[in-house]
């Protein structure tokens, strides 16, 4: 699909990186500074070309990127990193300190895409190559990036993965969000939960939600996908949803703890919520293409059982 570039206001631009040759399910974001551009997510290998002709469409020369960073490592976010290591060779690519041996190692990333998509897998994310170490940079939290106009603050988000990290932009009061708030495609009223195995924790997610909430974001910038305003009242809504989700979950685990039988029911959740807001089915086909009921309903089982909510046993 052509290069799509959208421009945020403050300079700041947003790149549909055409996963699966469709538009807005995939979002990076660019930002401008005093040494040059920041790019947040690199999406999948199997981006990497639109993700370049989508700077080349902004007038971004690759050496003019001197930053590449990442919410978290999951495929969807970071599996182009290491391939477009060489791409952008001014730019250091910073991630959560926790996450840098699977850069380096993508050995481990590589078995677990395997097996969540089978067959499936390498043409969906492309080649993960591992990220050179000299480029590496790790972060915790706490960290500023100069930009135009303001900084770039860095949040420790885990709960969607405990490596999981957002930006805040001060100059726009936007959160960038990666997975930390869930799904929110355009054409939804709702953000839709984002809830995989392995390292999910509900606990760990609800206090991400609060410490985002702290800063009072006017805009949410989703990677999944785009802007959307009313930050602050869309963190408290999609805390609303993750409980009502778990809620569903753990009464259809304590039934069955099957994968089946928790997405079956996740699944009638979202189409009830899905029909009140008359999405549709293209439009609950698309979000599932992102976040799918039968890895939630992975996440989910696995949380339960880990927090003595559930027996561990077969699925």
């Amino acid at each position: 699909m052509p290069a799509s570039v959208t421009e945020l206001g403050h300079g700041r631009l947003l790149l549909d990186l055409g996963f699966r040759d469709q538009a807005q399910l995939i979002a990076a974001y660019l930002l401008p500074g005093p040494d040059g551009w920041t790019l947040i997510e690199t999406g999948p290998t199997t981006c990497g070309e639109q993700l370049l002709s989508g700077l080349a469409a902004a007038g971004v020369e690759p050496t003019q990127v001197r930053r590449v960073l990442v919410t978290h490592i999951h495929l969807d976010h970071a599996g182009g990193l290491g391939a477009l290591a060489g791409r952008l060779p001014a730019a250091e690519l910073g991630a959560h300190t926790s996450a840098l041996p699977h850069l380096l190692d993508p050995t481990r990333l590589i078995a677990s895409a395997r097996r969540a998509w089978g067959a499936a897998a390498d043409p969906l994310w492309g080649t993960i190559a591992p990220v050179p170490p000299q480029r590496l940079i790790g972060l915790t939290g706490g960290e500023r990036f100069p930009v135009a106009g303001g900084e770039l603050e860095v949040l420790a988000t885990p709960g969607h993965a405990r490596h999981h990290l957002s930006f805040f932009d001060t100059a726009r009061g936007a959160m960038i969000t990666g997975d930390s708030a869930g799904v929110f495609l355009p054409g939804t009223s709702t953000a839709r939960p984002a809830l995989p195995p392995p390292d999910l924790d509900l606990g760990l997610l609800y206090g991400s939600l609060e410490s985002m909430a702290s800063r009072e974001p006017r805009e949410l910038d989703y990677a999944h996908f785009g802007p959307v305003p009313g930050g602050a009242q869309r963190l408290i809504e999609y805390r609303a949803t993750v409980q009502e989700w778990t809620r569903a979950a753990l009464e259809a685990a304590r039934q069955q703890p099957s994968v089946d039988h928790v997405a079956a029911a996740l699944r009638g959740v979202a189409e009830q919520a899905s029909a009140q807001a008359q999405l549709g089915v293209e439009g609950l086909r698309r979000q599932e293409m992102i976040s799918g009921y039968e890895l939630a309903a992975q996440g989910l089982l696995r949380y339960f059982e880990t927090h003595g909510e559930l027996a561990a046993g077969p699925r």
